[in-house]
């Protein structure tokens, strides 16, 4: 049996470079070809990578390519999903996995009838330091959480995107974009969630990008920018969640989990590393000590500094659970349960009510120092 899949990419914009550059880092992956519905875009991308530019209906047809990342936009992730699911290829999606639960279940549906799987970014919360943070709290140091905070509040995209109209359309806003990031991580260290409430606002009907090459034109937002959400979890944690890109500067942290002997402070789950904050009793917040692992070591140059980066490790441990037969922890039932937690916020603003959730999903399996270096090569 072959120990690595072919990996074909649809969808060349900028997040497309990320797959590129890192998925050379693991283990059971290897990107051979890639397609765009701008042809030049592939070609682009193709010359500067080494792989085969191809047409989208090439690329699907390819014998070599086992997995089809979808980097589309979001309101195409559905539709390129199921296209790649009935031409045989397992699927791994860019967040978030649908716009709707019909949507998913659809794809769960092709999936199971074609023994296919599912995948779906994102997987930051398989970062050294999220790990460190779910080990934590699996040894029981903060007791059982019962509540928490998360704040992703900034002025908005249209401030460095190139083309960032689709953000700020129905699929876009920050519960969709940035949203998946903390849920994804909330289930890693909580589990899944029970019902939602939340109050939905926007600031402005328009904006005005401030990026090249696009400078001074106004745009139209037609989906909330600003979202305040209560989360009941399964386990009977309480997490508030704000998401708001109407928000010039504030000063909350990212991520607080309490629990009844102790608080955890988590950092920013859209990256991998940071400083794992925790205090007892006591009161004495102080930094957890920092163990090995291969995920929370800087491996790129940022604005901010050297940070770490591991996009592609989802992909990576999905080819290797398709080769093994196991969970994969980016699986199709916690990215379904994440897309039932996201919308269920937008209706509950909508709507003015508590909505209970329809899915469920287990934890991920921890992915602690000797099974992140199994990942890569």
């Amino acid at each position: 049996m072959t120990r690595e899949l072919g990996v074909g990419i649809i969808g060349c914009g900028n997040i497309s470079t990320t797959y590129f550059t890192l998925s050379p880092l693991f283990k059971g992956i290897k990107v051979i070809a890639c397609a765009d519905i701008n042809p030049a875009a592939a070609e682009t991308r193709a010359a500067e990578y080494g792989v085969k530019a191809q047409t989208i209906e090439q690329l699907l047809a390819n014998p070599e390519v086992d997995i089809v990342v979808n980097l589309t936009i979001p309101d195409a992730h559905f539709p390129v999903s199921k296209m790649i699911l009935e031409a045989g290829k397992h699927v791994y999606s860019e967040k978030p996995l649908v716009l709707s639960l019909e949507q998913g279940e659809q794809l769960r549906g092709i999936a199971t009838a074609n023994n296919l799987k599912v995948g779906c970014a994102p997987d930051t919360f398989l970062g050294g330091a999220h790990q460190l943070a779910r080990d934590y709290i699996d040894q029981g140091k903060i007791g059982r959480v019962t509540s928490g905070t998360c704040h992703v509040l900034s002025p908005g995209m249209e401030m460095w995107h190139p083309n960032p109209d689709f953000f700020f359309l129905p699929g876009g806003g920050p519960i969709l974009d940035l949203g998946p990031y903390y849920i994804a991580n909330l289930i890693n260290l909580i589990g899944p969630v029970k019902r939602v409430a939340a109050l939905t606002s926007m600031a402005n009907p328009t904006r005005t990008i401030t990026s090249e090459p696009r400078k001074g034109e106004v745009i139209p937002v037609k989906t909330p920018t600003n979202i305040h959400a209560l989360l009941e979890f399964q386990n009977g944690a309480t997490i508030t969640l704000s998401a708001s890109w109407d928000v010039w500067s504030h000063n909350h942290a990212n991520m607080e989990l309490y629990g009844t002997e102790g608080s955890l402070f988590v950092p920013d789950p859209n990256f991998f590393g940071g400083t794992v904050l925790a205090s007892g009793p006591d009161k004495d917040i102080q930094p957890v000590e920092m163990w090995d692992h291969p995920f929370g070591v800087p491996n790129q140059e940022h604005k901010q500094g050297m940070m770490a980066n591991y996009r592609t490790a989802g992909l990576a441990d999905m080819a290797i659970a398709i080769l093994e037969g196991r969970d994969a922890r980016c699986s199709l039932e916690r990215a379904l349960h994440g897309v039932d937690v996201m919308v269920s916020i937008l209706k509950s603003g909508e709507e003015g009510r508590f909505i209970e959730l329809t899915t469920t999903c287990t934890q991920p399996k921890a992915l602690g120092i000797e099974e992140a270096k199994a990942l890569l090569r």
